[in-house]
């Protein structure tokens, strides 16, 4: 039975065992650990990237090309860069639609495209950069990063050969918001010519391939960290002033680029402003050795002629020269007509001059010519390197920031919807493991009360069977006993008679010793019921002495395959039936009839004596009756017309069998 239970509660752990080990059916075949691990490290990564944040108002979009029925046609943009170039990265600026059902989308972004550099003189080039539908470009909002190993070259081609669709009207053609083309820090190609394959219906106001290249994303410069810094904007002036700005950079740097941050004018929508508030229409910037400018040299003039001229970061590049001192001078400043009066104004977030790649300005003192109407307007917030979003950022680490959150943010819902799966066939596989566990437990308590009521059984089945053998084989041998010490009394002085039944009690007494110790141990004993025609003559000799008696036994080797228990009950059924005949029926004869086959044992027992008295007909008497129980035997009591009794035994082998 205990193997039977260890059987039984391996098999329900094996069950519980299999399905929680299941293998998850994952694609990517990642454990829900490295699922979560990579959710948490997405949304970390995510909180230190700046952020998406579009422009409002008025201003220039990009270039667009003539438009096509279908995707398969072939559309590019070529830009000179003026000198041969160690290019090692390039960042190609998506225009922007607002759809009216899912938000901001890349517009007629090509779905596959390469990019060819070249040398000057060379027609061809050689393609440092491919892409295919298969790299999942779209959709998207952010720029797209294609770095670039170190590549020399004059020129640069971007060559749509798969075309998207447009989302007003469905035709196709290729869009580009901006093309940067960076040499370390510096964009070389800004405000570079640019040749084109083809151009659309509207290569006017807002859309021009001069546009490619003027510096201007759809993107304000929204930086996870720093803090906030309102723009500087001037009081009103008169009409023919001419504002300037003084920038001590504290010594003498080679300048080579400025950048001018636009007053934030995108904080409400719709804006309360124009998006070129505050820059004047011509800029004069100046260098100088002197403090007071008697040696000014003229780096550029910045011209703001039209709208589209303005955006939220004025890029420009000039000859590179050596200056402490930088002068900027509104030759033409900006008119303000929201006041009470028309006036002049000038105001900019931040102003940056560069030296090798790096904004020297950041953090350097400012004299100005006008005052403030406001006191929150700082003369010191052009250099203090913050927007009113927190920190200004290099151009090309805010490019491939907003890349790289582009990146995330398409890989996170992929990532999150992952871990929904997962984890929804977790509550199911715990679900499925709960019942388990409760069918476990249910099993056990099931288990442990059977084995109880089992081992209750087989204590009463074992008290019995050891009280039947007490009575069966003792009473058995000392009833024989008794009859050898009358015969011994009654053979005289027959010394050789004497002795012969001395020496059979001497046996019987042995034998009686051997089933005591058989009756303890609750084995088969050795010697006991091996042979079942020599045993059963004995018994019948020792028992019976003085009767006659026939014995006929059919079927001994199917006898033999009996279980050692079965025939030593079997025997022990003869013996109490041979005690009761000699005890109590008075009979002079008996005969004994044992038939085996392969399916049953038969055993009949009569007698010519006076029947079984004080007992109703057919009774049997209960020492058979107990003794039949425990071999799962069927017992009757028969009276023989003329007087005697038979008792009759039927045992079901095939059943016993299949008795523990």
């Amino acid at each position: 039975m205990p193997s039977a239970f260890l059987r039984i509660t391996t098999l329900l752990l094996a069950g519980a065992v299999w399905l929680a080990a299941a293998p998850p059916l994952d694609l990517e075949k990642a454990s829900l650990t490295s699922l979560e691990q990579r959710l948490a490290s997405i949304d970390t990564e995510l909180s230190k990237l700046a952020r998406f944040s579009l422009r409002n108002g008025f201003g220039s979009v990009g270039y667009r090309s003539r438009n096509h029925v279908n995707a398969d046609f072939t559309e590019w943009v070529q830009i000179d860069l003026g000198k041969e170039c160690t290019i090692n990265e390039l960042v190609l600026v998506p225009v922007i639609w607002r759809e009216s059902k899912t938000g901001f989308r890349a517009d007629s972004f090509p779905s596959e495209f390469h990019i060819i550099a070249g040398k000057e003189g060379e027609t061809e080039g050689k393609v440092i950069a491919s892409f295919s539908e298969e790299d999942k470009l779209l959709p998207r909002i952010g720029p797209v990063l294609v770095k670039v190993d170190n590549v020399s070259a004059s020129w640069v081609r971007i060559v749509a050969t798969k075309l998207s669709p447009r989302e007003w009207d469905g035709l196709y053609e290729l869009q580009l918001a901006e093309v940067f083309v960076f040499e370390g820090d510096e964009n070389v190609a800004l405000h570079r010519p640019v040749e084109t394959s083809s151009h659309g219906e509207a290569e006017i106001a807002a859309r021009h391939s001069a546009f490619l290249v003027d510096g201007f994303v759809p993107y304000l410069m929204n930086a996870a960290s720093g803090e906030q810094s309102i723009a500087m904007v001037s009081g009103e002036s008169p009409l023919d002033d001419k504002p300037y700005m003084v920038i001590d950079l504290g010594e003498i740097l080679p300048l080579n680029r400025i950048h001018l941050h636009s007053v934030d004018v995108d904080d409400t929508i719709p804006q309360s402003v124009p998006p070129d508030f505050g820059i004047p229409r011509v800029l004069l910037v100046e260098g100088a050795l002197e403090a007071d400018f008697s040696d000014a040299t003229e780096l550029i003039q910045i011209r703001n002629s039209t709208p589209y001229d303005a955006g939220p970061i004025i890029m420009h590049q000039f000859p590179e020269k050596e200056f402490r001192y930088i002068r900027l001078t509104a030759l033409h400043p900006y008119i303000d007509r929201t006041g009470t009066k028309v006036s002049s104004r000038i105001g900019f977030a931040e102003i940056e001059l560069f030296s090798n790649g790096k904004n020297v300005a950041r953090g350097k003192p400012v004299t100005a010519s006008f005052s403030f109407d406001h006191n929150n307007r700082k003369l010191s917030a052009v250099t203090d390197g913050n927007n009113l979003y927190g920190n200004i950022l290099p151009i090309r680490k805010w490019l491939e920031e907003l890349a790289r959150r582009q990146d995330l943010e398409n890989e996170r819902p992929i990532v999150a919807a992952m871990l929904s799966e997962r984890y929804t066939r977790q509550k199911s596989n715990l679900r499925w493991m709960g019942w388990l566990a409760t069918v476990l437990a249910a099993s056990i308590i099931v288990i442990i009360l059977w084995e109880r009521n089992y081992r209750m059984r087989q204590i009463a089945t074992i008290k019995e069977r050891l009280a039947a053998d007490l009575h069966d084989e003792l009473g058995a041998d000392l009833h024989t006993i008794g009859l050898l010490s009358d015969l011994a009394e009654d053979s005289g002085d027959d010394p050789q008679q004497r002795a012969i039944l001395h020496q059979r009690i001497r046996n019987v007494t042995e034998q009686t010793g051997t089933a005591v110790r058989h009756c303890t141990d609750m084995l088969s004993a050795k010697g006991l019921s091996t042979d079942f025609r020599s045993d059963m003559d004995r018994a019948s000799r020792r028992i019976m002495s003085r009767l006659s008696h026939k014995i006929s036994i059919e079927g001994e080797e199917h006898l033999a395959r009996l279980k050692p228990r079965t025939r030593n009950d079997l025997f022990l059924f003869f013996k109490e039936c041979l005690v009761n005949i000699s005890r109590h029926s008075g009979a002079t004869e008996y005969a004994t009839n044992l038939t085996a086959d392969t399916k049953s044992v038969q055993l009949s027992v009569s007698d010519n004596g006076r029947g079984l008295p004080g007992r109703k007909e057919n009774s049997v008497p209960g020492s058979l009756m107990r003794r039949a129980s425990l071999m799962g035997a069927k017992v009757s009591a028969d009276t023989i017309p003329g007087g005697g009794t038979c008792i009759n035994l039927t045992l079901n082998t095939r059943k016993w069998l299949r008795r523990s």
